[in-house]
């Protein structure tokens, strides 16, 4: 089956075979292909960790054109530039920069600089798109410097000296945020690097846009090898000095604010821990996760691979930062649950949903449920059909109305929800699982459930 998203590139394809994910590579790009693998470029960057790994492939495809099929490293999600935080957003942009520098002391550069080309595996942001390379020629400009900066650099400094919510533009414009709309946003912010890569090239696209209608007009500047490495060298250092400054979000500091007790604290961590055990759950998806306290604990536990869905901003950055440094497998990703990321691109198959790319074997929802009922009036009936849609196992908090947190929710709103009650969640969850343990947790009013899906229920 050939992935939908490969319709783009002449050069090669991505496809499945019996569950496998391989990679054609059609004769046009055979010879960057050669390159690329004879120059000891695709070895540096496997030592450098830059790039997925893939082995020659013994498989026929029947497509005509073909050079080779590569079978390429699996990434365990496939997540996409909006659902990143600042810190993934910047680590994805120098890893861009640095393959693109390297590639040229090999006589290469990097032809794409799509944001959708990096994936993280383990808190490391890797290249998976083989094609990507091509000769490096005396001097042309570096062919993707647009797309970096719309693709990396305008989202970066538009949530650096804007909004830190506004790199979610990318959701609507697939091809990066458009460099007149960054410049117009950013008011002249960002010191002399945004200048010089954001408003003077916003004036150029402008001053220019007109001459493509009159072959006299058309001239692409020369550019020397020296200039165009300190193009490159100075990308990388003013990506480096982007930094947030006093940015503050709602959840950033969620548990030191919480009204969770020490010992209630620990007592939902046994509750979860004793839960995931021994259940073998390969990959879990922890919604609410903020910093990954518990998706760390379910990897402690067991589970193979966790993705950390919140919805702010800065509590995925963190959990970002702690995933990298202990080399964790995780990976933290921003998501509205009432809104999650939907499908676009061409025929809106080009970047897929969350739902549609990849299925957990757990779902982890700890502290969402009164959010998702109370704050957003989602019927419980219907967040428990998604679950449901998600997952065969679900383990999730209940807050019923006497917590805190609940009356803190209600404290400014009429309170309509009537089938907001412990009995009115067991009913609305059992329509589509069984229950398989329910645990209160000491010190609190919240009790944990642990749901499996019910057998008849495995096509919802």
């Amino acid at each position: 089956m050939k992935e939908y998203s490969s319709f783009r590139d002449p050069s090669g394809f991505i496809f499945y075979e019996g569950g496998v994910l391989f990679r054609q590579i059609n004769s046009c790009y055979r010879a960057q292909y050669e390159k690329l693998m004879g120059s000891g470029l695709y070895d540096k960057l496997v030592s450098a960790n830059q790039i997925v790994e893939h082995k020659k492939a013994e498989i026929e495809t029947g497509h005509p054109g073909s050079f080779c099929v590569i079978e390429p490293e699996r990434v365990p999600f496939i997540s996409y530039p909006y659902e990143w935080s600042f810190s993934q957003m910047k680590d994805a942009a120098l890893v861009t920069l640095k393959i693109h520098r390297r590639a040229i002391d090999c006589g290469m550069i990097l032809k794409d600089a799509s944001a959708y080309n990096i994936q993280f595996i383990g808190g490391t942001p890797k290249l998976i798109d083989t094609l990507s390379f091509d000769f490096y020629k005396e001097g042309e400009p570096w062919i993707a410097y647009g797309q970096f900066c719309r693709h990396f650099l305008a989202p970066l400094f538009l949530a650096a000296y804007t909004d830190i919510r506004l790199p979610q533009l990318l959701r609507i414009y697939i091809d990066g945020i458009p460099i007149d709309l960054a410049s117009k946003l950013l008011k002249g912010k960002g010191g002399f690097a945004a200048r010089q890569h954001i408003h003077w090239q916003a004036r150029s696209v402008a001053k220019h846009a007109e001459d493509g209608k009159d072959s006299a007009k058309l001239h692409t500047p020369k550019i020397s090898k020296f200039n165009y490495i300190a193009l490159i060298d100075g990308l990388i250092r003013t990506v480096e000095n982007i930094s947030l400054k006093n940015v503050k979000t709602e959840w950033m500091d969620y548990y030191n604010a919480t009204n969770y007790s020490q010992d209630a604290l620990r007592g939902k961590e046994s509750i979860v821990a004793d839960f995931i055990e021994g259940a073998n759950f390969s990959q879990l998806w922890d919604f609410g996760a903020n910093d990954g306290r518990f998706s760390r604990i379910a990897l402690e536990h067991g589970v193979s691979y966790a993705v950390a869905f919140d919805i702010d901003p800065v509590a995925v950055d963190i959990n970002y930062n702690k995933t990298k440094t202990g080399k964790l497998n995780m990976l933290p990703l921003i998501l509205d649950f009432t809104n999650p990321s939907p499908g676009i691109g061409f025929a809106n198959r080009e970047r897929l949903p969350v739902n549609e790319r990849q299925k957990p074997d757990c779902i982890l929802a700890l502290a969402l449920i009164h959010h998702l009922a109370v704050s957003n009036n989602l019927p419980l009936e219907k967040i428990a059909e998604w679950f449901a849609e998600l997952t065969e196992n679900l383990i999730i908090e209940f807050v019923p109305k006497e917590d805190s947190q609940v009356r803190i929710l209600l404290a400014t709103r009429e309170d309509i929800f009537l089938d907001y009650t412990q009995p009115g969640f067991e009913k609305a969850f059992m329509l589509f699982f069984d229950k398989i343990k329910a645990e209160p947790v000491a010190g609190s009013a919240r009790t944990i459930y642990l749901f499996k899906k019910k057998k008849g229920n495995q096509d919802v």
